[in-house]
């Protein structure tokens, strides 16, 4: 090792889905909506002299706009670059402690990359043997929590009242509640963070509004917590929101009903796509975002994994403990879930 390197900070990176670069494949692997955004978003003309200025550091458009469609003040909404973004400019922010912070041991894999990297000490805390994770193993000393509602990779989702039996008993720390597919049919915290200053609630365009490619994560939460994430992003970037991120974004939010529409679609494709894999020996636990996580009663899930692949067909396996026999399979066109469905019928 050269002298230099033990200076090195080193982590082991977080691996996102296979990004399949032939052409004419179902990616169904990476939680992207099959949709395009709204039609407002689509036919927006952006101005291109305005690319050779800085944005607005502060997002004020955008900012604002999320504030009204919550019916919050601008000053709980903060804006990143995607909420991997957000909840990474958090965890700088919030977890700063020498106690562990906590967060379930099945859940979204970028949690403990992004505590490794920052060295901040963590225990993921056990789901039970139904995948659901329990309210009282975190009312214990901790450093800060975070989780996501619907939870990632499994899709199951708890309600408020579950939220705040976890805020109101760890008033002394962070909570923050990731809410990334909240709008397939989750229940949000949004409600709570008048209640509760210790609350943060994260969202993403990246799923129910089919914008992943526009980078465009938010949280909302108390005056307070949001200024403090803003004084660390402007430590670290102040320019991290660019113009047309800012311009789409909310073209977005004033689509609601496409929004809605849109969501909709990828609801009942869910369900009926899950009636009909159970029906072929798949166990799917219960889900409210936009996927399934499934296991085969005879088949292993990673051999299905590599068959599908052969059939240009993406999605995705964890080569983790307690998930290594299920598939989390993004939900697709009707076209696309029922050539799967085809596939999946001659390899059973």
């Amino acid at each position: 090792m050269s002298a230099w390197e033990k200076n090195i900070r080193k982590v082991v990176p977080y691996v996102p889905g296979e990004q399949p670069k032939e052409e004419n494949v179902i990616k169904l692997n990476t939680n992207e909506n099959p949709y395009e955004p709204s039609p407002r978003v689509k036919n927006k003309q952006l101005e291109l002299g305005k690319l050779r200025l800085y944005p607005d550091p502060c997002a004020s458009k955008l900012v604002e706009a999320l504030a009204g469609y919550h019916g919050l003040k601008k000053e709980n909404i903060f804006v990143g670059v995607g909420s991997d973004d957000v909840i990474a400019m958090s965890f700088m922010t919030f977890f700063n402690s020498d106690v562990k912070i906590l967060f379930p041991d099945v859940t979204y894999s970028f949690y403990d990359v992004w505590a490794d990297m920052l060295k901040i000490p963590y225990r993921a805390v056990a789901v039970d043997d139904n995948f659901r994770i329990s309210a009282d193993d975190y009312k214990c000393p901790n450093g800060g929590i975070i989780f996501p509602n619907p939870n990632a990779p499994t899709g199951i989702s708890e309600p408020v009242r579950f939220v705040e039996d976890i805020v109101s008993a760890n008033q002394d720390v962070v909570v923050i509640v990731d809410e990334a597919y909240v709008d397939f049919g989750g229940e949000s915290a949004v409600s709570l963070i008048d209640k509760y200053d210790n609350l943060l609630v994260v969202r993403t365009f990246s799923k129910s509004r089919s914008m992943a490619g526009i980078r465009i994560g938010y949280a909302m939460g108390n005056e307070k917590l949001i200024q403090y994430l803003n004084d660390v992003k402007y430590s670290f970037n102040s320019y991290t929101m660019n113009t047309p991120s800012i311009e789409l974004g909310v073209l977005s939010i004033e689509d609601e009903d496409y929004f809605r529409a849109n969501i909709k679609r990828v609801i009942a494709t869910r369900e009926r796509f899950r009636k009909e894999i159970e029906k072929l020996g798949f166990t799917c636990l219960p889900s409210n975002a936009n996927f399934v996580f499934a296991t085969h009663d005879r088949l292993k899930a990673e051999y299905i994994f590599e068959e599908a692949k052969k059939k240009k067909i993406y999605v995705r396996h964890f080569n983790r403990p307690r998930i290594e026999n299920y598939l989390r399979i993004t939900i697709g066109t009707d076209e696309q879930m029922d050539i799967f469905l085809e596939f999946l019928k001659s390899l059973v």
